[in-house]
C-alpha cells in the first residue's frame, strides 16, 4: 500500500475531487482522504438533494392548477415521505459514482479523518478518536474540507435542526419555524412551503437575501408572503423550550412563536477543527485560512479550495479552484480565476438569479446619476390560464457613459437556466445595444432582457 504520493487532497467534496482527478490526468500519484460520503456537501447534504426537494414541492402548485389546462387532478395530496426517501436513495447512488470515478481516474481513496504530523505529512484516523493510523506523504497537500452549518449559541440550540439534517427526516411537522434570511432559509421556506408545510420564517436583519439586489429580494419576500409564508424581521433568538413536535421559540423582544420543528439556517463555518493547521504554520482568518490569487496558503506547499478559504463560497467555484489548482501545479498551465463576475442563484419559489453589480453597488462605484435602470415584471405566460402564480421580474443596470451593462437579476421561472447564459456577454462587456439588438425569441420570458425599453 503506497504512502508517498504527489498530492494529498483533504477532502472529497467538491473541490477536492475535481482538484484530485485533474491532478492525476497529469500524471500525478494522488491520495483524497474522506471520513464521510464522496461528494462532499454539494452531492450528499446540499444542492444536489435540495434541488430535487425543489422540484418535489413545486408539483402541489402544478397540480392544483393543472384543470385550467383541461387536466382532471382529483388528488393532488403529496406522500412527503416518499420524497424523501427517493431523495436520500439518489444522493447514495451519487456516492458510489464518485467513488467508481476516482477509481477511474488511479486516484486512491483513503478512508478517515487526516490532520497534519508536519508539512510534508498528513495522519489518517480510520475514526475520530481512533488510534488506528495511517501515514501519508506528498510533496503537495490540498485542504478542501469544506464546512458544516452552525447553530447559535442559545438556550435549547439543540432542539433545532441544521440544513444537513433536513434530509434525513421521514417526514416533516405541520408547522415548522426557519431562522435565517439567506439563501438556505428562503429556499427552505419554499420548499416547506410548497410540501404543504406551515411556515414561519424569523429574520435578525430588516430585509432577505443579504448580497443580492434589493428590489429583487424586496420583490422575493412578496411572492413568499403571497404564498402564505409568515416572514418576521428583527427577530433575534433567545432560547428554544420543549421537545421535538411541540417547541416553544422565544425571541429577544419578548415574542413566542410555537412550532412542531426548527431550522436554524444561519451560516456555516469551514471545518478546520481537528486538522492542526498551527503545526504546519497556517492561521485563520476569521475562521477561514487565508489564500492568495494560487490558493496558496502561508505555508508554500499547502494549498486550499472551497468552502474552508476567505474567498467565494460556492461549488462551482470550488470545482474551478481545485482544477486551476492542478493545471498550474501539475499541468504547467497558468490560469487564474475572476471572482469579479460570478452569477448566483437562490432556489426559492419563485427562483431568483443575479449576475453583476446589484443596484446598490453599481449607486456605490458609478453614481445614480451614471445609471439608467431597465425594469419589467409581469405574469409569465405560464400562469396565464390560471390567473395566479407568481410574477416575474427581470432587471439590467447599465453605465449610462458606455451604455455597458453592469448588472442582469431576475425573479421568476426559470431565472436560474437564463442568467447562466446571460452570464456570458455581461462577462465579455455586452452594452444595452448589444442587446437590443439580439432577436427576442418569443413568447419566452427571457426575451424581455433583449426588449427593454
Amino acid at each position: 500500500m503506497k504512502t508517498t504520493f504527489d498530492l494529498i487532497v483533504l477532502g472529497a467534496g467538491s473541490g477536492g475531487l475535481a482538484a484530485a482527478k485533474r491532478a492525476a490526468s497529469y500524471g500525478a500519484r494522488v491520495a483524497i482522504v474522506e471520513g464521510d460520503r464522496v461528494g462532499g456537501t454539494c452531492v450528499i447534504r446540499g444542492c444536489v438533494p435540495k434541488k430535487l426537494l425543489v422540484y418535489g414541492s413545486l408539483y402541489k402548485e402544478q397540480l392544483e392548477t393543472a384543470t385550467n389546462f383541461g387536466v382532471n387532478v382529483r388528488n393532488s395530496s403529496m406522500d412527503v415521505a416518499v420524497l424523501l426517501s427517493n431523495v436520500r436513495d439518489e444522493v447514495d447512488r451519487l456516492n458510489l459514482v464518485h467513488i467508481d470515478l476516482l477509481s477511474k481516474a488511479n486516484v486512491e481513496l483513503v478512508r478517515g479523518w487526516g490532520r497534519f504530523i508536519n508539512s510534508n505529512c498528513v495522519r489518517v484516523y480510520k475514526e475520530e478518536p481512533d488510534s488506528t493510523y495511517r501515514d501519508l506523504y506528498a510533496s503537495k497537500i490540498l485542504i478542501a474540507v469544506g464546512g458544516n452549518p452552525q447553530r447559535p449559541s442559545i438556550l435549547g440550540a439543540e432542539l433545532g435542526w441544521v440544513s444537513d439534517d433536513m434530509f434525513l427526516q421521514k417526514d416533516f411537522p405541520p408547522h415548522i419555524v426557519v431562522v435565517g434570511g439567506g439563501y438556505i432559509a428562503c429556499e427552505f421556506s419554499s420548499i416547506l412551503n410548497g410540501l404543504g408545510v406551515n411556515v414561519t420564517q424569523l429574520v435578525r436583519s430588516t430585509y432577505l437575501l443579504r448580497g443580492f439586489d434589493r428590489e429583487i429580494s424586496g420583490a422575493l419576500l412578496e411572492e413568499m408572503q403571497n404564498k402564505g409564508i409568515k416572514i418576521y424581521f428583527e427577530q433575534d433568538l433567545l432560547s428554544i423550550q420543549g421537545s421535538l413536535g411541540d417547541l416553544e421559540i422565544n425571541t429577544k423582544n419578548g415574542e413566542k412563536y410555537f412550532c412542531g420543528g426548527l431550522l436554524f439556517a444561519t451560516g456555516r463555518l469551514p471545518l478546520t477543527s481537528g486538522l492542526n493547521l498551527d503545526t504546519v504554520g497556517i492561521n485563520l482568518s476569521n475562521k477561514k485560512i487565508p489564500v492568495n490569487n494560487f490558493q496558496e496558503t502561508a505555508t508554500s506547499n499547502i494549498f486550499a479550495v472551497g468552502d474552508v478559504t476567505n474567498r467565494v463560497n460556492l461549488t462551482p467555484v470550488a470545482i474551478e479552484e481545485g482544477r486551476v489548482f492542478a493545471d498550474r501545479v501539475f499541468g504547467g498551465i497558468d490560469r487564474r480565476i475572476n471572482y469579479n463576475l460570478i452569477a448566483s442563484a437562490v432556489f426559492s419559489n419563485p427562483e431568483l438569479a443575479s449576475v453583476g453589480l446589484t443596484e446598490e453597488q453599481a449607486i456605490e462605484l458609478y453614481g445614480s446619476k451614471n445609471l439608467k435602470i431597465y425594469r419589467t415584471r409581469f405574469r409569465p405566460m405560464s400562469k396565464a390560464l390560471s390567473k395566479s402564480g407568481s410574477k416575474c421580474l427581470l432587471k439590467l443596470i447599465i453605465n449610462n457613459n458606455n451604455n455597458k451593462v453592469l448588472g442582469c437579476h431576475m425573479l421568476g421561472e426559470n431565472a436560474a437556466e437564463i442568467i447562466q447564459m446571460a452570464a456570458i456577454p455581461v462577462g465579455m462587456g455586452a452594452t444595452k445595444f448589444d442587446f437590443d439588438k439580439t432577436m427576442a425569441l418569443h413568447p419566452t420570458v427571457a426575451e424581455e432582457f433583449v426588449t427593454m425599453i
